[in-house]
């Protein structure tokens, strides 16, 4: 018995020095910076009618995320899943359909569909779940094409669009609410002075039809009691603002919850700045690798 007794006190300091010295991937907290478990933020995931899941583009770690969330609220929703992407574009969706369903081949899919650099180690084992799950899959961005033309020229370029290209697009015209957080920080950064405003409002035209074009997808896509995942970047959802403020106009009863990814030298705690830019924050160490 004393024997048992002097170990118990060595045990609890190893165990003491072993959670000190752990150098954990990820830390999960709510919008007030609690921590919080992954299994309570999925329950409460599960409860949504769209889930926001924004991403850092290149991290590793919100991509295996991704990957393990969509996996458990299948589970939970017992298949009642839709998967939107930022990262296939309308224009492509018959071929994501036509993967998905195993119409195409592997290489088929990647010759004509446009998928980002980080397709292969990022997105794909998304792609080959729904294949194998038999779950839809809905590519919601604009064609890049156009947000490049608007960027360039204001969104009076796409009024002389053929009316068949037109259906990737939300329908025109596109009313932008500068008075946007997101849209008035994207201001400062690239310098919203009159010598730059004609410039600076093109590129926040471009960000608006992104946006508004997800939204429009997105209330399309998802059937009645299915629960909506979205990936986006960060960007895109941050503060319940870009896509959402569009999505609120056309459905403002969706029950939305979101996830940001932010990177930190420590993750003890979340750091003030990104408290409330999520109802759950994954924080993800500073100097983590990258995908790209």
């Amino acid at each position: 018995m004393t024997r048992k007794f002097l170990l118990l006190p060595l045990l609890l300091l190893l165990l003491s020095f072993t959670m000190k010295d752990d150098k954990p991937a990820y830390r999960l907290f709510t919008a007030a910076g609690k921590p919080v478990t992954y299994d309570k933020m999925l329950k409460e995931l599960a409860a949504a009618d769209v889930v926001f899941f924004g991403e850092q583009h290149n991290d590793p770690i919100a991509h295996w995320l991704e990957l393990q969330l969509t996996k458990d609220l299948l589970r939970l929703k017992q298949g009642q899943v839709v998967l939107g992407l930022e990262m296939f574009e309308r224009d492509v969706q018959p071929l994501v359909d036509q993967y998905t369903t195993g119409e195409l081949t592997d290489k088929e899919f990647e010759e004509q569909s446009r998928p980002w650099p980080n397709y292969a180690t990022d997105y794909k084992p998304l792609l080959q779940l729904a294949k194998q799950q038999k779950f839809r899959v809905v590519g919601t961005n604009v064609p890049r094409r156009y947000a490049s033309q608007v960027a360039k020229g204001s969104l009076t370029v796409l009024n002389d669009l053929p009316t068949e290209e037109k259906v990737w697009l939300m329908p025109l015209p596109l009313t932008v609410d500068y008075e946007l957080p997101g849209y008035q920080n994207m201001a400062k950064m690239f310098g919203g002075d009159a010598a730059h405003a004609a410039g600076v409002q093109n590129i926040i035209q471009a960000q608006a039809l992104k946006d508004a074009t997800m939204a429009h997808f997105l209330a399309q896509a998802r059937p009645e009691g299915h629960l909506l995942l979205h990936l986006n970047g960060s960007y895109h959802s941050d503060n319940h603002d870009g896509i959402l403020a569009y999505l609120r106009q056309q459905t403002p009863k969706l029950r939305v919850l979101t996830i940001s990814t932010v990177l930190q030298e420590q993750l003890g705690k979340l750091e003030q700045e990104n408290e409330q830019k999520a109802d759950f924050v994954l924080a993800v160490p500073q100097d983590m690798t990258r995908t790209y």
